[in-house]
């Protein structure tokens, strides 16, 4: 349960969820830099920004005061967190990444989406 006593000066960022999405955040600019030149406003940028949206969305939540505000933003990083899991395998197919960056992505896109279903629980969103 999250409550507003709990908060340390931290916010936001204590949170184990947004560490991770950071995570994958930083992982996606990594691999979307050797994509090529054509895909920048094609799949380079839909997969960072459906990334960016994650933590900032539970950024935003968190920061927004309620459990029902926050379980809105956890739903749209939800939405955005299905949207990387098809770019990346988009990605794979298309030899823009190797099998093993997809399995390093994949699997923090999982554990992220795991805590991020835990959190909705939490409040009782799922």
């Amino acid at each position: 349960m999250i409550e507003k006593t709990d908060r340390t000066g931290k916010g936001f960022r204590k949170l184990i969820v947004w560490q991770k999405a950071h995570q994958l955040v930083l992982l996606v600019y990594k691999f979307t830099e050797k994509f090529p030149k054509h895909e920048l406003f094609g799949l380079t940028s839909q997969l960072r920004r459906a990334c960016v949206s994650v933590p900032a969305n539970t950024a935003e939540g968190y920061s927004s005061g309620g459990k029902g505000q926050l379980g809105r933003y956890l739903d749209i990083a939800q939405g955005s967190l299905a949207e990387v899991e098809y770019y990346l395998i988009l990605a794979l197919d298309l030899k823009y990444i190797t099998q093993a960056q997809y399995d390093q992505a994949e699997s923090l896109r999982a554990e992220t989406g795991f805590l991020l279903h835990r959190l909705q629980e939490s409040i009782g969103r799922r």
